[in-house]
């Protein structure tokens, strides 16, 4: 029996290594163009252009990131990308967990058909609501102004489904203690439900923050001029001007994407949980 049992260990052996194999030839390749792009930040335009192949600069060089901020207007691009992607964040954590409440935990009339047409707007493309969209903004005076880069992302249609089903594992013995108790629906809501839901609301945070962080067409629609732009317009403007200027672009593109790294390394481990937990519902 033994001469039977060690192929098959040394089958799940082979197996294993080459699994690990696998991943770590795949982590390899993902990460080389981030770390490309970082090190060739740090590179002047000799050791860029340098015939000797090199993955890290010989010393770091940063003036790219000085001449980034000075001779474009990087600065005026990442305040609006902040203010814009914050205020997108913090009217979603407001509003989309209430809906999401709602519809988990309330009885009323229309509430599967108001479920069906939140479903239904997730498949419809940004593309094909973006003319209804700026005829409406246009006709709110919003054009060129903050609302009118907010305002259209101040809720999610996934964001309601996904605190939708993270609230219906909330147990109903909770909240009804609660209401026994003598507290309001909103104490209920923001001292009960909320607390309970926090790896949801994290990762509701991390996937608006990140598309709203990455928003190009609307954001570029939506302004007349570079006051009100934000950083994924003035990359892709910077790109055009100085595209033969290869470190000062690789430049660009850290500060453009450092702040999303950061967000997520902050609260990656809520993030997995929340994302755990949303494979685990039925």
């Amino acid at each position: 029996m033994e001469g039977f049992r060690m192929p098959k260990q040394a089958s799940r052996v082979a197996r294993s290594v080459l699994g690990q194999l696998a991943l770590l030839a795949g982590a390899t390749i993902i990460t080389i163009p981030p770390l490309f792009m970082v090190s060739s930040s740090f590179m002047s335009t000799q050791d860029f252009f340098s015939t000797e192949v090199r993955l890290f600069p010989s010393s770091l060089y940063w003036q790219n990131y000085v001449d980034v901020f000075a001779s474009f207007n990087f600065g005026n691009y990442l305040k609006n990308s902040i203010l814009v992607t914050g205020s997108v964040v913090l009217l979603n954590l407001l509003f989309t967990p209430m809906v999401g409440y709602s519809l988990a935990k309330f009885n009323f009339p229309g509430k599967t058909l108001l479920l069906l047409f939140v479903l239904a707007t997730i498949m419809i493309p940004f593309t094909a609501i973006l003319i209804p969209l700026f005829l409406i903004i246009r006709s709110l005076g919003w054009v060129n102004t903050y609302p009118g880069l907010i305002m259209p992302f101040a809720m999610s249609a996934f964001g309601v489904f996904l605190m939708r089903q993270f609230m219906l594992a909330v147990p109903d013995d909770y909240i009804d203690a609660g209401r026994i108790d003598g507290a309001s629906e909103l104490r209920i809501y923001f001292q009960i439900v909320l607390p309970l839901v926090q790896p949801a609301l994290i990762t509701l945070a991390i996937v608006v923050f990140v598309a709203s962080w990455d928003e190009f067409l609307w954001m570029l629609i939506v302004t007349t001029g570079d006051a009100l732009r934000t950083l994924p317009i003035g990359l892709a403007k910077f790109i055009e001007q100085y595209r033969t200027r290869y470190e000062l672009m690789m430049a660009g593109s850290v500060v453009a994407a450092a702040p999303v790294v950061l967000v997520f390394l902050s609260v990656q481990r809520r993030f997995l949980q929340g994302m755990a937990g949303l494979s685990g519902l039925k």
